[in-house]
């Protein structure tokens, strides 16, 4: 081996050892309301591509805003946007569940509901709660009559005057449901069927169709921006254009507004 060759050997192994080189941490600045932000332009692309499809049910065909806030409101509830509005009504701004997707999501979480009698006349729901520790709370009971109908001047509504019974088992639905699970249904306490008795389940207006290449065409919107972060918020001064977007930005309509659940309604003890 020649002296060069020492030499070098001997330059390296006195070189200062490197430190190991390590991703810098990526910091979180992403705020869930943000992700809500790109969430709801999402939805309302969703809506225009569905709006004016016959699986839309009818209080909603044609309206992507009330389309937007059925989707939001259900994702709060766990249902994707199909199931949404398989199970969803707006009615006068407000969302409201069917009475039978309203059970089905108090089942769901583990809570029990059962039909203990139903007749043109009565109907009864009763219902246990499910705890943490995996038992079951005290029963509860809803009892609709005709009688109590009657009192709240429910009967001279045409669908009261059709078909009663099936009234009377949503109002118990409902109510039972408050009882025993409020929590599971957040900001959407009461069923279609308490807040909107009109004739709109027998409309005989014929369904607008659209072909499967028309979704696919409407559904060809521009790609959404990026992420927003809250470094870029803050980097700006302002929001950033991406958060500023409107989901109603198609026509620059506004939100719907929120009704309250009509006088009449009961609230069951809740």
């Amino acid at each position: 081996m020649t002296d060069l060759a020492v030499r070098s050997d001997d330059a390296t192994e006195n070189l200062p050892a490197t430190p190991a080189q390590t991703p810098a941490p990526q910091p979180m600045y992403t705020s869930e309301l943000l992700l809500w932000v790109e969430e709801a332009r999402q939805a309302n692309k969703i809506a225009q591509s569905l709006a004016n499809t016959s699986f839309v049910p009818a209080s909603l065909r044609g309206k992507p805003h009330d389309i937007t806030a059925a989707i939001l409101a259900g994702k709060e509830l766990g249902l994707q946007p199909m199931a949404t509005l398989r199970s969803m009504d707006v009615i006068q701004g407000t969302p409201a569940l069917r009475a039978h997707a309203m059970r089905g999501l108090v089942q769901s979480h583990g809570h029990k509901v059962w039909l203990e009698k139903q007749t043109p006349t009565v109907v009864i729901y009763q219902g246990q709660r499910r705890e943490a520790d995996g038992s079951y709370g005290k029963v509860q009971t809803s009892e609709w009559t005709i009688e109590r109908a009657r009192d709240l001047g429910l009967l001279a509504k045409d669908q009261w005057k059709k078909q009663p019974q099936t009234m009377l088992t949503a109002r118990a639905t409902g109510e039972i449901c408050r009882l025993i699970a409020s929590d599971v249904l957040h900001a959407m306490p009461y069923a279609v069927e308490e807040l909107d008795e009109s004739n709109r389940y027998e409309s005989t207006a014929a369904p607008i169709r659209v072909t499967a290449a028309e979704i696919t065409t409407a559904a060809a919107l521009p790609a959404p921006a990026g992420p927003v972060t809250a470094a870029e918020i803050v980097a700006n001064g302002s929001t950033p254009a991406a958060a500023q977007t409107s989901i109603s930005e198609a026509d620059g309509q506004p939100w719907p507004t929120t009704a309250q659940p009509p006088d009449h309604v009961e609230d069951g003890g809740e």
